[in-house]
């Protein structure tokens, strides 16, 4: 499978200060690329570069194959929503994508039709005004509007920002539909690391203007091992009956739990070693480091949001 996206060193600059610099991003073709980092970090900056909706200070970048330089030929394959979508409040769904059509010489009829059954808004009252959706609502229309033109991407920044557990299972759905049923490539950023870990096949983090670290979703769960977790009432006591059945590998974390690198198969072996101790077994349970995990540890720490 062939990269959709490629950039090289690309590197935007505000008066003496880099918004990001030397970026070297690999999305591949239909998949969905999730771009973490915390607020300020460089998402937007490097999305609106891609979208041609800014110019690079250096550096290059091709999507589907057409340098960053051939504009024309490049932006007909890609959809964008960044920030909020530019809907028309007193106009309804299909006279926004109406309109969009017309604006880029689609035929609009069938076009509209499709593309409201793709996200969810086929049922809708046709007079409803966008002006008083709801706000998944206002985003999966922006994503329709993103999807005029039939592009082999789209660009998405925030798309689940703001939105209820409703919004956002809804707007995942659609994602999930571009990519599976459509085979349309997706870049997205979010600061909802545990809902963009369901959906993303890869990833990259972005801190302080740079590309700390590029991944698949396979590559992330070798590097995020499983561990056991035990809470206990003393846990000198508990080390000490552990190590004696060979557990050697843990760590005491910032809750004062006990976290267990090996053995994963053995954690019966584990609390029954601790009730026999004679101290309390409070909870034992096995999990396994998140994505938010793995970036706090990429970025030093440093908490996204």
């Amino acid at each position: 499978m062939g990269y959709i996206i490629e950039t090289s060193n690309l590197t935007k600059t505000y008066g003496s200060k880099d918004a990001v610099k030397d970026i070297n991003i690999h999305v591949r073709e239909g998949e969905i690329y999730g771009l973490i980092g915390r607020n300020g970090a460089g998402k937007t900056t490097i999305m609106r570069m891609l979208s041609g909706l800014s110019e690079p200070t250096s550096g290059d970048y091709s999507i589907c194959g057409k340098n960053g330089k051939d504009r024309g030929a490049m932006m007909k394959n890609i959809g964008v929503l960044i920030e909020n979508p530019g809907l028309y409040p007193n106009l309804s769904a299909g006279e926004n994508l109406k309109i969009k059509c017309i604006g880029m010489g689609i035929p609009h009829k069938d076009t509209v039709k499709r593309l409201l059954n793709f996200v969810g808004l086929e049922n809708v009252d046709p007079k409803k005004k966008a002006g008083s959706f709801s706000l998944g609502m206002r985003q999966r229309l922006g994503i329709a509007l993103a999807l005029v033109g039939n592009p082999k991407m789209i660009i998405l920044d925030e798309p689940t920002n703001g939105l209820d557990p409703q919004g956002i299972v809804e707007v995942r759905r659609t994602l999930e539909k571009l990519r599976d049923e459509n085979r349309i490539t997706v870049m997205i950023s979010s600061h909802i690391l545990d809902e963009l870990g369901k959906i993303a096949d890869s990833y990259g983090i972005i801190h302080m203007g740079r590309l700390m670290d590029e991944f698949t979703t396979d590559e992330l769960n070798e590097r995020c091992a499983q561990y056991v977790l035990m809470k206990t009432g003393d846990n000198d006591t508990a080390l000490n009956a552990l190590n004696k059945i060979g557990i050697t590998s843990y760590e005491i974390d910032k809750d004062n739990n006990i976290r267990i690198n090996e053995q994963l198969h053995n954690s019966a072996s584990m609390a029954k070693a601790v009730v026999e101790s004679e101290t309390d077994l409070i909870e034992l349970y096995i999990r396994n480091v998140s994505l938010e995990d793995y970036y706090l540890s990429v970025t030093g720490g440093q908490h996204n949001g």
